[in-house]
């Protein structure tokens, strides 16, 4: 395959990477398993080592060097996030333990003080477990009912069909951008366009997106956006809320505790301005400093690069599975007017996924199995479990080519012995 970049952007990032470095099994490593987690560039875990050599110290509340340089670092994070998905305020960002995090704090901050018997929350069927458990809860705590997008024939979000959904009831849309098990990328911009008319607020997952995609919330005209540093190249145990000023403003704080507090008395409390109203305790320092410069990595290769180089990486991948008989692929194939995310989740026909993969790591080859978190969607599939080969932008051509290889392999040993 001729790719229309003069040099492979992975022959340009791969020495930032120095996990990729390594021999699994005496096989060299190749890291499939992007869509669980990323890796790490040199310059965050650099970030990470220097925060606690150099800067160690609580955020906001010293006035001593190390805390003015600690809190310094830690907003101009908070700076950082809000430029990389275009919000209109530093405000608008709130750092979270992750995206499930975030969206819980939608779940009951807003959702716990709106939602009424009879109010309609509109999601899919293709939605990660953590944009599906929170609205379950929340449903059942206010008797709010539950809606469910379907798939095209082609497995993608029905977007005809969700429109048919909407109505005056609807008060919330939450749904994902880019499918983790899929590869779909929804429509979100219209879909917000379209729940707006109705007088409903939209949430967006961008967990699967904001690594391999330019995100700008002014656009979408999302009411929030959530994401997880982990899978941006930025540390576990960060990640963010984007929530429109005014809506972030009329929410209750989540939790309660130092930090988001104005004033505390015996009997009562007044909170903090945004966005400390909702960051209860000591914060994910080093991790949230860590995400900044992982913002700054990623902005740096540019977020246009990236995908450019992924649509034609994951062509590749689908081209060579596709030759493979035994494998079935599940959601729509990559095109020139269809672009999906650099992934593939797949079965193998009689031949378990698990087994599968566990000989495939014995090559040195690292993807997933199981049900990635979407299991509504593997029944509706009628699969329980897939194999699932993610890719980033620091995988190669020549990786690929290792993969099918060991697939083949593998699939021929298990036919050999049936």
């Amino acid at each position: 395959m001729t790719f229309t970049q003069p040099k492979p952007l992975a022959a340009l990032v791969r020495e930032d990477f120095p996990i990729l470095d390594q021999q699994v099994h005496e096989k060299p490593l190749v890291y499939f398993d992007n869509a669980a987690t990323s890796q790490k560039p040199k310059v965050v875990l650099e970030t990470l080592q220097n925060y606690y050599q150099r800067d160690n110290a609580n955020v906001h509340r010293g006035v001593h060097l190390l805390s003015c340089r600690a809190t310094e670092a830690y907003e101009g994070a908070r700076d950082k996030v809000a430029g990389f998905v275009n919000a209109r305020s530093r405000n608008e960002i709130v750092f979270t333990r992750n995206a499930s995090e975030a969206v819980n704090l939608v779940a009951y901050a807003w959702g716990l003080n709106t939602l009424k018997p009879g109010d309609e929350i509109i999601t899919s069927v293709m939605e990660h477990h953590s944009n599906l458990v929170p609205w379950q809860m929340i449903a059942q705590k206010t008797g709010a009912v539950l809606k469910f997008v379907e798939l095209t024939d082609t497995e993608e979000f029905d977007f005809e069909q969700f429109k048919s959904l909407l109505s005056p009831q609807t008060k919330l849309v939450a749904v994902v951008h880019a499918s983790n098990t899929l590869g779909c990328i929804n429509p979100v911009a219209e879909i917000a366009q379209e729940a707006h008319k109705v007088g409903a607020k939209v949430l967006i997952d961008a967990c699967q997106s904001a690594p391999h995609l330019k995100l700008d919330v002014q656009a979408i005209d999302c009411d929030w956006l959530v994401a997880s540093g982990h899978k941006m190249c930025g540390p576990t145990g960060i990640g963010f809320l984007y929530g429109k000023l005014e809506l972030l403003e009329s929410m209750p704080p989540f939790l309660g505790g130092g930090e988001m507090i104005a004033e505390v008395f015996l009997d009562r409390a007044t909170y903090a301005e945004l966005p400390h109203k909702f960051e209860a305790g000591t914060p994910a320092i080093a991790e949230a400093i860590a995400l900044g410069s992982a913002v700054d990595y990623l902005t740096g290769i540019g977020l246009d690069k990236i995908h450019a180089y992924e649509v034609e990486l994951t062509r590749y991948l689908f081209e060579q599975l596709l030759q493979i008989p035994e494998v079935r692929i599940y959601g729509p194939k990559p095109s020139e007017n269809k672009v999906r995310s650099a992934l593939a989740t797949f079965t193998t026909g009689e031949i378990h996924v698990n087994d599968i993969t566990s000989l495939l790591d014995q090559a040195g080859v690292a993807i997933r199995t199981g049900h990635h978190c979407t299991q509504p969607l593997h029944r509706i599939l009628g699969v329980n479990s897939t194999a699932r080969a993610s890719l980033y932008f620091y995988n190669t051509v020549a990786e690929i080519d290792c993969f099918i290889v060991a697939l083949k392999d593998t699939l021929a040993f298990f036919k050999s012995i049936l």
